[in-house]
């Protein structure tokens, strides 16, 4: 019998996954892969230790799907995208990998910013540069560590390592190219944009770029030895894992916007024309002469893992111990807090935001007769009315009228149902788990010629989504609170860069 395996590497964890041809899910593995926190603002990880953790991954996979590693096809991985993974001229990492949560380019970014940079960068590349984006990191890099820069034989993105680690083979995709440095109209690499940020001489380190469906190489000895897979096992050329997971909940398509809940805010659509915009990322989509514009922050999610950490210690140690999860302990408080009116809000901005490097998370609003539902309330509204910020502006560039949502809190029907309520839209949580492996394991099949395109999905979505309608008096109880929450935003701006520089003058900061 056929199976696809699908490697979604993200963050914090890196997850095999092994599918039916027909989609359904056999089997999940996941490693945690530590990270390094260096310095101030530095966020890496050590390449070598990445893949160990992935291949052990694929090996339990493949024991737990209860089939053997001969009926695999073929193998694709999407991973974090942005960020960059160096390899020297013999093919050897040069460096840990600079993952996208990193802002070490902060102050390299904001001076661009001040410059016509931003606007060049904008109508070549569709883009403008963000700290975490190859074109600012390589340019830090330069500047920075100059011994490094000058060693860099190829420019690799996460997924792009996994696979050179399972083919040795350096190769990209289409969306994974277009991060930093390819024209927007023509959608292939561009000197022009080389050049705009001062890295013309990394023109031959740029990966070739391959379809996202296309074999790119085949499972190496050395690798099958460490993964259980069979050597010779086609690998596809994946893709960057915001388009992975568009295309696994069946939203990488023109008239529907694809939002994922996860550590970063993900809201994308996919267009038949190119269209810039500051407020998103216009790059490549998976077929030419197609793409997929991208306003995302790394405001979501993560915020409610950080509550939870923090504030929910030990109801989670009590929820694992009772085998149960801490968001069924939770949906209590959270339905209570809910039916009751709030003066709280929370900006999701522990991580990043939509308003700038120096944006910080505040509750406001708070009295002394609140509790912790209260609080958790205003955190899940606030990562939804961040969604609407960026779900609102895609709204000024491209129609659509429905939504599909993935991330681990789509899988809570009442946080569905908040994004229904705050989006004043129907939103639809297709029943794949995995969603961005699943998206890696249809360009796999179609690599091997099982689908005719990565686009080729063979679920029948009526039978696995459950849709989410909108409830007309939250939803305009929502809007109001959107337009609050958005205006205190605004209003703290001017005091976001005192706040840190206050923190940056702190005794003991390190």
């Amino acid at each position: 019998m056929a199976s696809l395996l699908g490697i979604d590497n993200g963050l914090t964890v890196t997850k095999a996954v092994v599918f039916d041809i027909d989609g359904t899910q056999l089997s999940v593995a996941r490693r945690r892969v530590p990270q390094s926190m260096p310095r101030p603002r530095w966020v890496e990880r050590d390449p070598a230790g990445l893949w160990t953790a992935t291949a052990e991954a694929i090996r339990e996979a493949i024991a737990l799907s209860g089939r053997p590693a001969e009926d695999i096809r073929a193998v694709a991985a999407t991973a974090h995208g942005d960020g960059v993974y160096l390899l020297d001229r013999d093919r050897r990492p040069l460096r840990p990998g600079i993952l996208s949560l990193d802002s070490r380019a902060l102050d390299l970014v904001a001076a661009w910013r001040q410059g016509p940079l931003f606007e060049k960068a904008l109508a070549l590349t569709g883009q403008t540069p963000h700290v975490s984006a190859p074109s600012a990191l390589l340019a830090w890099l330069k500047a920075e560590e100059p011994e490094t820069f000058a060693a860099i034989g190829h420019v690799l993105a996460c997924k792009d390592w996994l696979r050179f680690c399972l083919t040795g083979e350096v190769g990209t995709d289409r969306t994974e190219a277009s991060t930093s440095f390819t024209d927007v109209r023509t959608q292939i690499y561009s000197a022009e944009a080389l050049e705009l940020f001062g890295l013309s001489e990394l023109g031959s380190a740029l990966p070739p770029m391959l379809g996202s469906g296309e074999i790119a190489g085949a499972v190496t000895r050395e690798a099958a030895e460490a993964t259980g897979l069979v050597a010779g096992t086609p690998v596809a050329a994946g893709l960057h894992d915001v388009t992975a997971s568009a295309l696994g909940i069946a939203a990488h398509r023109p008239g529907c916007v694809g939002i994922v809940a996860g550590t970063y805010s993900i809201n994308e659509v996919v267009s038949e024309a190119p269209r810039t915009d500051p407020r998103w990322f216009c790059r490549n989509a998976i077929e030419p002469g197609r793409w997929n514009s991208m306003s995302i922050s790394p405001a979501s999610t993560a915020n409610y893992d950080w509550f939870l950490d923090r504030l929910c210690e030990r109801d989670q140690k009590a929820a694992i111990e009772a085998g149960q999860s801490i968001h069924a302990v939770l949906a209590g408080e959270m339905e209570a807090a809910f039916a009751r009116p709030s003066t709280l809000f929370f900006h999701p901005y522990l991580f990043g935001s939509p308003h700038g490097d120096a944006a910080s998370a505040s509750f406001l609003g708070l009295h002394g007769w609140h509790d912790r539902s209260d609080m958790l309330r205003a955190v899940l509204e606030g990562i939804a009315f961040n969604h609407r910020t960026h779900v609102d502006a895609l709204r000024d560039g491209f129609p659509f009228e429905s939504a599909m949502l993935t991330g681990g809190g789509s899988r809570n029907p009442a946080f569905a149902q908040l994004f229904a309520d705050v989006l004043a839209m129907p939103v639809s949580v297709p029943g794949t788990e995995e969603a961005a492996a699943f998206g890696a394991a249809l360009c796999a099949g179609a690599a091997v010629g099982l689908y005719a395109s990565p686009l080729a999905d063979p679920r029948d979505l009526s039978v696995v989504t459950r849709t989410f309608e909108p409830d007309a008096r939250r939803a305009a109880e929502m809007n109001e609170r959107f337009g609050l929450f958005t205006r205190l935003a605004e209003a703290m701006k001017p005091y976001w860069l005192e706040l840190e520089a206050i923190g940056a003058a702190s005794p003991g900061r390190p």
